[in-house]
């Protein structure tokens, strides 16, 4: 009977069918996007190119993709008689700071950590997220989330301490492994589970759109980040060699394709509500490593191999048992 019912509601409502592919069209973007990331940074960014001018122009594309979408949607001249500069600063200004910070120190991570690791390691967001969900909009967990969180910090350990003893016997420097590739992707997904935990804040109580959102954060992060550059090592390089210094035509693809990345995770959220992000990440880990093998013929290491089911279970686990309220019985 449920089912016949279902089948009626599909069939009277084509919009909801329509929407529904949407929602696997983005998903598949994003997860092609989000996987092949790392490596096609590590592949195209050289190691001389100012982490805060690959930075600034990602910003300055998503501001344009979100315009452009904004136009296209009709909704660009609403948003612009309704929009006020307290109402951004209230609801996009924290987490804009903190998305700049996180943006430099995963660009800082991409080059000094293997792709899969980066990939494996950035997973971790998702317990801060958890983390900073709960303590701001009091969202619980179920016990099976709680459980594949602690596996998802295991798999975290294993490779923080795993990868940087196995790179100490190669011709790598253990130090510069740990402290430019595993604590700055580390440190990033702390901040980015407590930006995620702020934007979820402002959709709720200050309805942004997610659109409005990304134009907002990317200008007040854009400015955070400017201001930052007259004492900075960066902006001492930036003064000195030219912003655009070390790029090649090829340094615009992983800039475009992580601003693009920026768009869709907006459209798959504002689609799905979060609930296809979880089988999202699983399946950008095994493009990464997918990828990672094509292109360069590395197999995975060991402590990646134990890691990545680790982080696959936790994951589908965590989005499979969510948090349901018990009714209370009569």
């Amino acid at each position: 009977m449920a089912a016949t019912e279902s089948k009626k509601v599909n069939s009277e409502n084509p919009a909801a069918a329509k929407t529904g592919g949407k929602v696997w069209f983005y998903s598949l973007l994003l997860t092609l996007q989000y996987g092949a990331q790392p490596l096609i940074s590590k592949r195209f960014v050289r190691r001389e190119v100012i982490v805060t001018s690959s930075v600034l122009t990602c910003e300055a594309v998503k501001v344009i993709c979100a315009l452009v979408l904004m136009a296209k949607e009709g909704t660009l001249k609403k948003i612009y008689r309704e929009w006020t500069l307290f109402g951004s600063l209230t609801a996009s200004g924290l987490p804009a700071a903190i998305y700049a910070l996180q943006n430099s120190l995963l660009q800082i991570s991409y080059k000094n950590l293997d792709s899969l690791t980066f990939s494996i390691l950035n997973q971790t967001k998702l317990f801060f997220t958890a983390l900073f969900t709960y303590i701001i909009l009091r969202q619980k967990q179920s016990i099976q989330q709680i459980g594949a969180l602690f596996l998802l910090i295991m798999a975290a350990v294993l490779l923080s301490v795993g990868e940087g003893s196995s790179k100490a016997s190669s011709s790598s420097n253990p130090d510069e492994i740990l402290f430019y590739g595993i604590v700055p992707v580390l440190v990033a997904s702390v901040l980015s589970g407590l930006a995620s935990a702020l934007c979820q804040w402002a959709s709720q109580v200050k309805k942004h759109s997610s659109y409005l959102m990304t134009v907002e954060m990317s200008i007040i992060g854009s400015l955070c980040l400017i201001s930052s550059t007259s004492k900075s090592p960066d902006g001492e390089a930036i003064r000195q060699h030219g912003f655009f210094y070390g790029w090649t035509a090829l340094t615009l693809i992983p800039v475009i394709l992580n601003a693009v990345g920026g768009i869709l995770v907006g459209l798959v959220t504002s689609y799905a509500g979060g609930v296809r992000k979880g089988f999202v990440i699983v399946s950008a880990l095994l493009v990464t490593a997918l990828l990672q093998f094509i292109f360069d013929g590395k197999l995975p290491s060991p402590y990646c191999l134990v890691a990545l089911p680790l982080v696959m279970i936790s994951i589908s686990t965590y989005q499979k048992y969510p948090y349901r309220v018990k009714k209370k019985q009569m």
